[in-house]
């Protein structure tokens, strides 16, 4: 899987335009056994709908309420988003968790939220350089699978993606190595299966990170790293299907 977190960006005349180029690039090349996914605003969900339609492409959303429904002004529940077509959407965002204060058990009523509207649903994980210098990364990232597995534990693979993305190689061009990645990939597979995912091996785990077209094939080449969660690079065309074909040829 390849997909595109848009974050705060865009606007409906550009939005176009972009989301134009990739199906047009999808459609003129496809990618068998790649899905693409594109995450935009909320604002622009069906913008993203009217124009990726029946194609290759699906889109989802960044983000999802913990409650089903109520007075929680300015959220947005599950329901709304499987009623705008919405197959994905994105759980715990470091973005999320640092800015918005989201914990470990926020994320998991929302994946819960997420699933119960049988959206798929991409789990974001990661530490901060302070954490990983302190030699604390897989204390971090156990803890952060641990508090999903009991939400999602007999759950088919399909529906659930992990996210790997070190908070310290987001929008920094600071990208861990593909060894690096490897290593967290493996752990965080293996933390899966002893909290007693059994579909630990199936499921896929994407790496997030200042991921461009020019790193995605070494990244994509390791054997946990089964796509990539992009951001900064998914706003360019080009740039989004130069990782879609990475991918590809994994």
């Amino acid at each position: 899987m390849v997909a595109g977190n848009w974050k705060m960006n865009g606007d409906i005349v550009s939005n176009e335009r972009l989301l134009n180029a990739v199906r047009h690039g999808l459609e003129g090349a496809p990618l068998p056994g790649v899905d693409v996914l594109v995450c935009p605003p909320f604002p622009y969900l069906s913008q993203a709908a009217s124009w990726l339609g029946n194609t290759a492409v699906a889109w989802g959303a960044q983000n999802v309420s913990a409650f089903p429904n109520g007075a929680y002004t300015g959220e947005v529940s599950a329901t709304m988003l499987a009623d705008l077509g919405c197959r994905w959407v994105i759980v715990g965002h470091s973005e999320r968790r640092q800015l918005s204060g989201e914990t470990d058990q926020v994320v998991a009523a929302k994946v819960e939220m997420a699933l119960a509207q049988n959206l798929g649903v991409i789990v974001c994980v990661g530490e901060t350089l302070q954490e990983r210098e302190a030699g604390q990364a897989e204390a971090v990232l156990g803890r952060q699978v641990d508090a999903v597995v009991p939400v999602v534990a007999k759950l088919a693979p399909e529906r659930l993606v992990i996210a790997y993305e070190p908070v310290w190689a987001i929008g920094t061009g600071r990208t861990a190595s593909p060894e690096m990645a490897q290593d967290a990939h493996s752990f965080i597979r293996g933390r899966l299966a002893a909290g007693g995912y059994a579909a630990a091996g199936s499921v896929r785990i994407l790496y997030g990170g200042s991921v461009k077209s020019a790193n995605a094939a070494s990244l994509f080449a390791m054997p946990d790293i089964d796509g990539g969660l992009i951001g900064g690079a998914a706003l360019v065309a080009e740039d989004f299907l130069g990782i879609c074909r990475a991918a590809a040829v994994r």
